[in-house]
């Protein structure tokens, strides 16, 4: 489903050139739960941001089945993004303003892929789906860290997304509900969906089908596959 060939990721800076990833050659298959491993500034969030078209690659190329991110312009990533891919952050970037259930609704009314009296019973079915349907009209405040995490991964999942992507989604979570975040993500993998979540915690790697280990930006003792 994703191939990375011979990508690399350079920002610049006040102090000059930083290759964030070097020279990455890897892929991922739907169906699998992949755990991208490393210490901060290893490259994990870069490489996600490469996958999710958040970002583009300076160099090699970036392929979703028939898709080149390199090649596609930005109006058709956002559109390509909307529906293709699901985002988990670390720190939840849920709205505080809305509540639980208009933030699920959110990206269904972006894409406008859906006709708008079926977005809210699709943001409850979300809601129910991580347990969390009773407080669907609670504002995110009211909610404690591991509740917003969850509603996080049900808003990600708001347009049915091929690709979930999650940037260090237990580093807030004590180990419990970590557990259940986690045991969520692979159900979701099983389903048929590619899931790779980026972490330095390496128990995560045994919940995970697959683990793969970033290095100063450069994949380090696993064959590309």
């Amino acid at each position: 489903m994703i191939e990375l060939r011979h990508v690399s990721k350079t920002y610049e800076t006040p102090a000059g050139p930083f290759r964030a990833i070097q020279d990455v050659t890897l892929c991922f298959a739907a169906g699998e739960m992949t755990a991208v491993i490393g210490k901060s500034g290893s490259g994990k969030s870069t490489l996600l941001n490469l996958i999710g078209a958040i970002d583009r690659p300076t160099s090699g190329e970036v392929s979703v089945g028939d898709l080149s991110i390199g090649q596609t312009s930005e109006r058709a990533l956002a559109a390509w993004r909307g529906a293709t891919v699901g985002i988990v952050f670390q720190f939840f970037q849920l709205l505080p303003t809305l509540t639980v259930v208009e933030n699920v609704m959110l990206p269904m009314d972006f894409l406008r892929a859906r006709p708008p009296r079926t977005r809210r019973p699709r943001a409850i079915e979300l809601l129910d789906r991580v347990g969390l349907a009773d407080q669907a009209d609670k504002l995110p405040s009211a909610l404690s860290g591991g509740q917003q995490q969850r509603v996080a991964i049900a808003r990600a999942l708001a347009n049915d997304p091929k690709i979930i992507t999650a940037d260090e989604p237990t580093g807030n979570l004590d180990s419990e509900t970590a557990k259940t975040v986690l045991d969520l993500f692979r159900a979701l993998a099983a389903e048929g969906r590619a899931v790779i979540v980026a972490t330095h915690e390496r128990d995560i790697s045994a919940l995970a089908t697959r683990t793969v280990s970033l290095l100063d930006g450069r994949l380090v003792g696993v064959p590309p596959r």
